[in-house]
């Protein structure tokens, strides 16, 4: 927002349109007038009210807006009034006993601002905006975009100060509000609420109510158009006030946190449940009817069938022909650079409309790269409403750690592209095994886990596999197999296994040398949810989906694994005194005014320019 006329005492600017008007009346009035040079002008006499000598002192000018009038008392004397009903009550009541105008309703404004600008003031040049994008509960709380912005911002200026000081250039982040604009079903849900303990039912209604309204089929347009409209205004209007920004090749990336990560992905891929839904019908149609039929019924039902064929035909001709005379505007006005997930539900979306792990590392499986450089989700470890995108694109990733983030002051860390993977469990550690060599449950030193402590996961997944080696231990043979879990979470009894049996886990077993077994972490089955479950047979450990569905096994030419591109989760790290009980009710809304998010956004958006430079001097890269 650009301002020029304020609030006295706050010094808060106003609304932009009311700003312009305003300006315009008074230029029109007093343009050639000077102005005094001092703010703290005291009134010395009564507005709108006598003095002892009798005289008159009302307004000399007045202007009216919407929802409110402007008086001016002098050139420098200017007061804003509500024309809402109980305000000018107010004022009639004030007046009668005595009281000015101004000095009952009136709020005096202030064209300038209280502290003249210096060169100095003038920032760098903007070569890098971050749109930011909320998610649920902005109605239950207007504004409070504004101000999660406006933290992220301040912790992004302390870690420029102390880290890119040696930057000429300038990240700017700018908040998206689009939830205020949108009608939705007007005032119908609040009508239906219940009065009974209304206050908690108006804090769901206001929030978790967003998540029904994007899954609405009648609602949803209206939600990926407000922001979609947003996202390309602000552009529009950050651009003319910097016509330099697009000709000197200025990036945009998005941060967006919560449902916003979903309805931000959904506009940039352009994805559509309606299409989704007729292309099914339309599948429908063209199964056979396995009905009887009499002879005239089939030929009617066949001829009705190429009717509708040769018809399709033609919309498609149709279609070719519009697309090919007129391009198609696409839904963002610019190509985004970075989108940062934080503590988003997007992996919960794409799984549930069938988007299934492949057999290539690339991002291009979830988000194409000509549409967005670069897809990085950033969530805490107990944040409840986060999940992992990397496992989506190659399912062996649910056994590889996201990446940790570093600790904003941490000294000479690795660079991100630089740090190898990490497995949950070494046991299952994917490695190629030839013929002549052995297992060895041992993890290697540069994949072992570097915390002592796993964040999530850890712990529910050890006692699944003890609980399947005891059992296999017990059965002897394959009837322990019977045991294997289907899920994380589905293993039970933790108190029934030995201790022995678990310190025997993790002692070195060697195989007999003529048995060859690939330990890789599978995808599940296409029938079922086997996750990979080990067994010990003549005192050998075995991976039992590769033994069953060897052909699922993602492998290069080279028998070694496929990996991803480059990493695409990334994990804040947990306090060492830090509650997860609690933790996992604040972390949702932790990310704003961390400092170790604010060093890992401006990391990736800096990156352009440290490919640019041999040796970029930055500690923290």
């Amino acid at each position: 927002m650009r301002g020029q006329w304020f609030i006295d005492g706050t010094w808060q600017p106003l609304e932009e349109e009311e700003s312009n008007k305003i300006e315009q009346e008074h230029l029109s009035c007093f343009r050639g007038q000077q102005m005094q040079e001092n703010f703290d002008i005291e009134v010395s006499k009564p507005i709108d009210g006598k003095d002892g000598s009798g005289i008159n002192y009302s307004a000399i000018h007045s202007f009216k807006l919407s929802r409110n009038h402007v008086d001016w008392h002098s050139m420098d004397e200017v007061y804003l009034y509500s024309d809402a009903t109980t305000s000018k009550i107010a004022r009639t009541v004030t007046q009668k006993l005595g009281f000015s105008k101004a000095s009952s309703s009136g709020t005096r404004l202030h064209r300038g601002y209280v502290e003249e600008a210096t060169l100095e003031d003038k920032p760098s040049q903007t070569t890098h905006i971050v749109f930011v994008v909320h998610g649920i509960g902005q109605k239950m709380d207007q504004g409070r975009i504004i101000k999660n912005t406006a933290m992220m911002r301040e912790a992004a200026r302390k870690i420029e100060e102390r880290h890119f000081s040696n930057h000429a250039t300038h990240v700017e982040f700018l908040p998206v509000e689009w939830r205020s604009k949108l009608t939705l079903d007007g005032d119908t849900v609040d009508s239906i609420t219940p009065d009974k303990v209304r206050g908690l039912r108006d804090m769901l209604n206001s929030s978790a109510m967003d998540i029904m309204y994007y899954t609405s089929p009648l609602y949803r347009d209206e939600l990926v158009k407000g922001l979609q409209q947003e996202l390309n205004r602000l552009y529009s209007l950050f651009c003319s006030r910097n016509p330099d920004f697009e000709e000197k090749g200025g990036k945009v990336s998005i941060v967006s946190h919560s449902l916003g990560c979903v309805i931000t992905y959904d506009i940039m891929t352009g994805w559509n449940p309606v299409r989704l839904y007729e292309q099914l019908l339309q599948k429908e149609e063209e199964l056979p009817d396995e009905r009887w039929m009499s002879y005239e019924e089939r030929h009617l039902l066949d001829e009705l069938y190429m009717t509708k064929r040769r018809l399709r035909e033609i919309e498609e001709r149709l279609q070719g022909l519009k697309a090919s005379s007129m391009t198609q505007t696409p839904a963002l006005k610019f190509k985004v650079e970075n989108f940062f997930c934080m503590g988003s539900p997007l992996a919960v979306f794409l799984a549930l409309r069938g988007i299934r792990p492949g057999n290539t590392g690339s991002q291009d499986h979830i988000l194409p790269r000509e549409i967005c450089n670069r897809l990085l989700n950033i969530f805490h470890p107990t944040d409840p409403v986060a999940y992992r995108l990397e496992p989506l694109i190659l399912k062996h990733y649910s056994n590889i750690s996201p990446v940790q983030i570093h600790w904003y002051n941490t000294s000479n860390p690795l660079p991100y592209e630089s740090m190898k993977p990490n497995y949950l469990h070494p046991a299952k550690e994917p490695t190629s095994v030839t013929e002549n060599e052995g297992i060895s449950t041992v993890p290697s030193p540069v994949t072992s886990p570097v915390l002592s402590r796993r964040h999530y996961g850890e712990s529910i997944t050890n006692i699944g596999k003890a609980s399947i080696l005891g059992a296999a231990s017990i059965g002897k043979g394959l009837g322990g197999m019977l045991f294997s879990r289907f899920g994380r979470s589905s293993a039970s009894q933790p108190s029934e296994i030995s201790r022995d049996t678990i310190e025997d886990e993790k002692k070195p077993i060697a195989s007999p040398p003529t048995t060859t077994v690939a330990t890789q972490t599978l995808p599940h089955s296409s029938s079922g949810f086997l996750d990979s479950a080990y067994f010990r047979l003549q005192g050998s450990f075995f991976n039992l989906p590769q033994l069953l569905f060897p052909e699922n096994v993602m492998q290069n030419k080279d028998n070694t694994l496929v990996e991803l591109d480059h990493r695409i989760d990334f994990e804040l790290r947990e306090g060492l005194v830090e509650s997860r009980y609690w933790s996992a009710v604040t972390s949702h809304t932790a990310y704003w005014s961390s400092l170790d998010v604010a060093l890992f956004l401006l990391t990736f958006m800096y990156k352009h320019e440290h490919d640019n430079n041999a040796k970029p001097n930055l500690d923290p890269i």
